[in-house]
């Protein structure tokens, strides 16, 4: 069974920085791209970065290019986002998210809230 949970979310000052981290089970993780997807309040879905099972290729959503880097330990089963700079447009429930064998898979999230 594929397990995707999320943590570090939070609240932080416009500016701030914090690292979000996926706990993945249930697959070969090494083997996969994964990403990264974001829900603000009201809103749909939005990508916000993808890495390949390698970690060798990286892309990023143009609103947060710049600002946020997606890493993955493959040793750890764990994927990552470093945000730095937020502002509070990033503020939205964050999730990670993979496709395997045609089936789209999504955690519960953790929520990042960016408010002075």
């Amino acid at each position: 069974e594929v397990q995707l949970v999320e943590s570090g979310g939070g609240l932080v000052q416009p500016g701030g920085s914090l690292r979000l981290s996926c706990a993945a089970s249930g697959f070969t993780f090494g083997n996969y791209g994964m990403r990264w997807v974001r829900q603000a309040p009201g809103k749909g879905p939005e990508w916000v970065s993808y890495i390949d099972g390698g970690g060798g290729s990286r892309s990023y959503a143009n609103s947060v290019k710049g600002r946020f880097t997606i890493s993955r330990d493959n040793a750890k089963n764990t994927l990552y986002l470093q945000m730095n700079s937020l502002k509070p447009e990033d503020t939205a429930v964050y999730s990670c998210a993979l496709t395997l064998y045609g089936v789209d898979y999504r955690g519960k999230g953790t929520l990042v809230t960016v408010s002075s």
